[in-house]
């Protein structure tokens, strides 16, 4: 529902060309209500001339886009390019704006508040994801302190000192440009500063020396994935020479742990590294997926001080020691989101992982348990299980071998489950070929019969249907859930994948020759 002050809005923007040069007499506090209005309608000139002329001492672009008085709808998930263009070039201009600097309030701009998604509402149906926000803030800054040095500006402007909240996302293929914004960062009046950090496709020396660069005190967020080939021991040496004292959520890249190379003095590092880890007492969210961590959970997690409350072991080989652990551990009864994807749990440690969920219900809201070879023996088992999880938001879990029957009942279970809104269901084993084995490899996970797999679709959306849960959105994404980094960024990891691959047939081939 829009207000009548909403609408007046929009209807005030909808001429650009009226709207810049009126722009002088509208009210200060009423540039908050006329962005969201120019957001709405991507209008994309007078985003560029509000945010040059901003009146207000901060620019929050979050709180500006959410849910408001005015109109209730979130805008933060529409990352339209035009809009987003608009608004940080606007930020440079305010900059050089030749008001009086004595009329420039701004100081903080948050730019953290942008959701990535899948599906963009915006006409122009371009978005601009997280790397490229890095890519044009880091240029934009570095072209001002050109146009500064080059040009006799207001002499007000060099007082100026904006600190402009970021999540960067650094590659291989931006890296230089984003080290030289971040070294000249003093000299310039737009100061990036780094809230959250996603490191993909880049040298280990080059991801250490970014990581500095960034202030890693202030850091609320590390994302280490990918391309960025991390060891336990590399990962001891970072947290021993820089402190993550506001660190709340880090993800690790595969293989950072592997305890079947490890040596007396890789049990010494793992305890160091329980230790640093356990020294940042505002970590709350833990990533350490497709690392090999068999018996160690406990030497890893029992140091910290503060409970988790996001915990991914993924496909961590775990064992039932580890299991017992995190079913009575001070987390289980604080996750709000678990990942347990790549264990057999139904056949391994069925009580404890039961135990586990009991502890956790009271707050669980997300959980993944992909390629868990949940059979329909096992159906009624996880059924209980969830039956205590009434916040469960999300529940997510492809590549299981269940049938068209066993996904029927499951369902009508789950239109029981009042806060549920997502579910990612896997193809039923019997739309697949009669002896096909899980976990399914890559050649094989299309090869099913789709004519059946959309009957029993459309039978399990009717089950919501019927159960007036038309909030609860099921998909079946073969290949993972969405993410928003990895899709901007495809086509260069792609590349950095068959440079990698390229380079190991070499050394094989070489190994070859000398043999």
């Amino acid at each position: 529902m829009k207000s009548l002050r909403f609408i007046s809005a929009e209807a005030f923007v909808s001429n650009a060309e009226f709207a810049r040069k009126a722009l002088g007499g509208v009210a200060h506090n009423l540039f908050p209500l006329l962005f969201k209005a120019s957001y709405l309608l991507e209008q994309g000139e007078v985003i560029h001339d509000l945010v040059k002329n901003w009146p207000l001492a901060d620019f929050n672009i979050g709180k500006l886009l959410g849910t408001t008085v005015d109109y209730q709808e979130d805008l933060s998930h529409r990352t339209c390019s035009v809009c987003l263009e608009s608004c940080l070039t606007g930020l440079r201009d305010y900059v050089l704006n030749h008001s009086s600097a004595y009329m420039k309030k701004l100081k903080v701009v948050d730019l953290t508040g942008i959701k990535d998604v899948e599906v963009q509402f915006c006409e122009c149906k371009k978005r601009m994801g997280r790397w490229t926000r890095t890519q044009l803030l880091s240029k934009l800054c570095l072209e001002l302190l050109v146009y500064l040095q080059q040009t006799q500006c207001n002499p007000g402007t060099s007082e100026i000192s904006i600190d402009v909240l970021i999540d960067l996302y650094v590659t291989e293929r931006n890296y230089e440009l984003v080290v030289q914004a971040l070294l000249k960062k003093c000299y310039c009046p737009l100061k990036i500063c780094c809230v959250a950090l996603r490191s993909d496709n880049l040298a280990l020396q080059k991801f250490f020396y970014i990581i500095k660069l960034t202030d890693p005190p202030l850091l609320r967020k590390l994302e280490i994935v990918h391309n960025v080939r991390l060891e336990m021991e590399h990962l001891e040496i970072l947290f021993s020479s820089i402190h993550f004292p506001l660190l709340m959520s880090l993800t690790l890249p595969a293989r950072t742990f592997n305890v079947r190379r490890f040596t007396d003095a890789d049990e010494g590092i793992l305890t160091n590294i329980g230790e640093k880890m356990g020294e940042m007492t505002q970590l709350t969210e833990l990533s350490i997926s497709f690392s090999i961590l068999t018996g160690r959970i406990r030497k890893l997690l029992s140091p910290l001080k503060t409970p988790l409350k996001m915990l991914d072991v993924s496909n961590c080989l775990l064992n039932h020691a580890d299991m017992a652990y995190l079913a009575n551990s001070f987390h289980a009864n604080h996750l709000e989101a678990l990942d347990l994807s790549g264990h057999n749990i139904h056949d391994l440690y069925p009580s404890t992982f039961f135990k586990l969920l009991s502890h956790s219900s009271s707050v669980l809201r997300s959980l993944t348990l992909e390629d868990c070879n949940i059979q329909d023996t096992h159906l009624n088992m996880l059924i209980l299980s969830l039956s205590p999880c009434q916040k469960l938001q999300e529940f997510k879990f492809i590549g299981n071998p269940l049938s068209s029957q066993a996904l029927k009942k499951l369902f009508t279970f789950l239109c029981e489950l009042p806060m549920l809104k997502t579910v990612e269901f896997p193809v039923p084993r019997d739309c697949y070929p009669t002896g096909i084995t899980y976990p399914i490899d890559d050649a094989s996970l299309c090869r099913f019969d789709r004519r059946k797999y959309e009957s029993v679709a459309e039978e399990l959306n009717l089950i919501l249907l019927q159960a007036n849960r038309e909030d609860v959105k099921a998909s079946t994404p073969l290949f993972g859930s969405y993410d928003a980094a990895v899709e901007e960024t495809n086509s260069e990891l792609g590349a950095c994948l068959i440079k990698s691959f390229k380079e190991t047939l070499e050394k094989f081939t070489t190994s070859l020759k000398m043999s």
